[in-house]
């Protein structure tokens, strides 16, 4: 196996919760209301830093899919799946999308929105 690069994102992203690897940027998120078996997921139109598993027929709450696993590039823990075909033509804009699942990952956007919101009120108590 040869040497891991990481790709770095520059903005506001998401992460791999196990491991701190960035995976997506807000900008590609498309969708917050997915779900998941462990509760809600995120839709992305890309995502960097994993390894696809084995393409695998799925049924799913929206029908049958062709979809793959996504793995974290560098801790492995799974983070979620890519649609490869969506069999029904109404789910087609899904296909090549990938769902991160929601405890599975953090986001810096949280975390800037809670210093900004800091930040400000405490500008306000010294004033």
């Amino acid at each position: 196996m040869g040497r891991v690069f990481i790709v770095d994102l520059d903005g506001r992203s998401y992460r791999c919760r196990f491991c701190d690897t960035p995976l997506a940027l807000a900008d590609h998120l498309l969708s917050r209301s997915f779900n998941c078996r462990q509760g809600r997921a995120y839709l992305f139109s890309n995502v960097v830093n994993i390894t696809l598993g084995p393409q695998e027929e799925r049924i799913m709450l929206s029908g049958l899919h062709t979809v793959e696993d996504i793995f974290c590039c560098c801790c492995g823990q799974i983070l979620g799946w890519k649609y490869v075909v969506a069999h029904d033509k109404n789910q087609i804009y899904k296909e090549g999308k990938f769902v991160l699942e929601r405890w599975r990952i953090t986001d810096d956007v949280a975390e800037e929105l809670n210093l900004d919101v800091h930040a400000g009120s405490s500008d306000t108590e010294s004033s």
